[in-house]
């Protein structure tokens, strides 16, 4: 793939909202939130670009040759184009925008039509890279990473009781 073909394609992807680029399987993804919405990757010696698409609309996709469903998720609306079949930069970016409107929380899709960044309190929708620690693994920018519930402290032991014992009361 030629430098600028990568070069374009994280533009369009890093111009979303809330966006990162991780190394991914050894080639670089794109994710919203840390979710992937779209990356590059190589199927039988072609550099492909993934990316999901509403089902019907994938279903039509596949007729063009320069399509295909991707391995192991095609059945899923993933789809991976051949990045040398690339004619028009405005139809991967129409791509791009649905794939990510599938996958990105419902805040960060508003943000996207809103024309803002999807930070409350930050101006700026510049594109950014996911931070990366001296062993090349994803670091958390000192946060915690959060499973989106609010975590309690284990319940001491005086308090956990049994099925059986419960039922004896």
């Amino acid at each position: 793939m030629a430098r600028s073909q990568l070069a374009e394609i994280r533009r369009l992807c890093l111009a979303l909202p809330d966006t990162a680029e991780t190394m991914t399987w050894g080639e670089p993804h794109f994710r919203v939130r840390g979710k992937i919405f779209a990356g590059l990757g190589d199927h039988r010696g072609k550099t492909t670009l993934g990316f999901k698409l509403e089902r019907e609309h994938a279903d039509a996709v596949v007729q063009d040759p320069r399509f295909a469903r991707a391995p192991y998720v095609g059945a899923h609306g993933w789809i991976s184009m051949d990045v040398a079949g690339i004619r028009v930069w405005a139809e991967v970016h129409a791509f791009l925008v649905e794939s990510y409107r599938l996958i990105a929380p419902r805040r960060c899709w508003e943000a996207y039509l809103a024309g803002t960044s999807g930070h409350p309190g930050r101006g700026s929708s510049a594109p950014r890279t996911a931070r990366r620690s001296a062993d090349g693994t994803r670091g958390s920018g000192g946060r915690k990473p959060s499973s989106g519930k609010r975590s309690s402290p284990p319940p001491s032991p005086r308090k956990v009781r049994s099925a059986s014992s419960r039922r004896r009361r």
